[in-house]
């Protein structure tokens, strides 16, 4: 096995939304510095994982040379976050499932270590990246065990993977408040 990969770790990165603050654009497909914001996660993912998974609910002939393998909503009209989760962890090949938004170009190897590392100490646990009291929901490390758990909030209509989460004892990932690898470049004025 490759050293640099997390072993028993697949990634999602969370590409199914409608962009609405994109003006509906797609928003892992615009270009940020000459690539798309996909890629800025690809390339760091790629090398971490053997099971890189991109959750697009359109474009799919463009995502998927990102991915692995695609995954999509089960329901139409783009329900949030939360459904590409949940097709994630459905698809996931390992134990632990970490899920990064794709309009996040400035994550780095070390939060994906910092992650990972916080999640070997709390085997059973989901960690979520917290700046000061902010949760970021969308960065953070789930395990796949806890799928049915979600399935069932989810069918319960809790539509918060941060509220999800918290109910399942989930611990904080503690950041710098203005650690700017959680930047969301999600509006154009932004990129």
């Amino acid at each position: 096995m490759d050293q640099s990969r997390l072993p028993d770790c697949s990634i999602l990165l969370l590409a199914g939304g409608r962009g609405q603050r994109m003006g509906g654009q797609d928003k892992g497909l615009i270009e940020w510095h000459g690539k798309p914001l996909v890629a800025w996660l690809h390339a760091i993912a790629r090398p971490l994982t053997d099971d890189l998974l991109v959750s697009c609910n359109r474009n799919q002939e463009r995502y998927a040379p990102f991915a692995d393998r695609l995954v999509g909503d089960d329901e139409p009209n783009f329900p949030g976050p939360l459904a590409g989760i949940r097709a994630g962890l459905a698809a996931a090949r390992h134990s632990w499932l970490m899920i990064f938004p794709c309009d996040a170009p400035l994550i780095d190897k070390a939060l994906v270590a910092q992650l990972y590392a916080a999640a070997q100490d709390e085997p059973d646990t989901p960690i979520m990246a917290r700046r000061g009291d902010q949760w970021e929901p969308l960065f953070c490390i789930i395990p796949v065990s806890l799928a049915c758990a979600i399935e069932t909030a989810w069918h319960a209509g809790e539509r918060s993977n941060r509220e999800i989460l918290l109910a399942l004892g989930a611990r904080s990932l503690d950041l710098d408040e203005n650690d700017p690898r959680l930047a969301n470049l999600n509006s154009p004025n932004l990129l």
